[in-house]
C-alpha cells in the first residue's frame, strides 16, 4: 500500500506564483509604496567632480518635471498626462499609464545644488549635479628640501 503525501509548502508556492502572475497582469509591476505611482527608470553615474543622473521620461516636456535637491538627496517628480481617452473607450490592452511618479536618491557626498543643470532631449532627462567643493579630493604638492 502506498501513502500519498501532499506538501503544504508546495501548494503555497504554487498559489504564490499564481497571485504574482495575476498582480503583474492586472496591475503592472510597480516599484513603489504608492499603489498607482509610476516607476522611473534611471542611471546614476559618478564622475570626478559631479554626478550624472539620466532618466527615461518619454513624451514629457521640461515643464512637466520638478527636480529638488536637498542636502545630498535628489528628488525627481512628474506626471504623465492622460491622452484624453477614457478606460471604457474599447481598449483590449492598455499598458501606457497616466499618473504621477516620484524617485529620490541619496548620493554619497555633499552636492553643489546652485550649479546643477538639467535638460531633456528625445525623452531622456539628464541631470548634472556638481559635488560640493569640500567633497572633492584635495591634492597636496610635495616639496623637496
Amino acid at each position: 500500500m502506498r501513502t500519498l503525501y501532499m506538501s503544504p509548502y508546495r501548494r503555497m508556492r504554487k498559489m504564490n506564483r499564481a497571485l504574482d502572475r495575476w498582480f503583474d497582469h492586472n496591475l503592472g509591476v510597480v516599484s513603489s509604496l504608492e499603489p498607482r505611482s509610476r516607476y522611473l527608470p534611471v542611471d546614476v553615474r559618478s564622475e570626478e567632480d559631479a554626478y550624472i543622473i539620466s532618466a527615461i521620461v518619454p513624451g514629457m516636456d521640461a515643464d512637466d518635471l520638478h527636480i529638488e535637491i536637498n542636502d545630498d538627496v535628489v528628488t525627481i517628480r512628474g506626471e504623465y498626462q492622460q491622452n484624453g481617452e477614457h478606460e471604457e473607450d474599447g481598449y483590449l490592452l492598455k499598458e501606457i499609464r497616466a499618473g504621477k511618479f516620484e524617485r529620490s536618491f541619496t548620493l554619497p557626498t555633499a552636492l553643489d545644488d546652485a550649479k546643477a543643470d538639467a535638460n531633456i532631449k528625445n525623452g531622456v532627462l539628464t541631470l548634472r549635479i556638481p559635488k560640493a567643493e569640500e567633497a572633492l579630493p584635495k591634492t597636496v604638492k610635495v616639496k623637496a628640501k
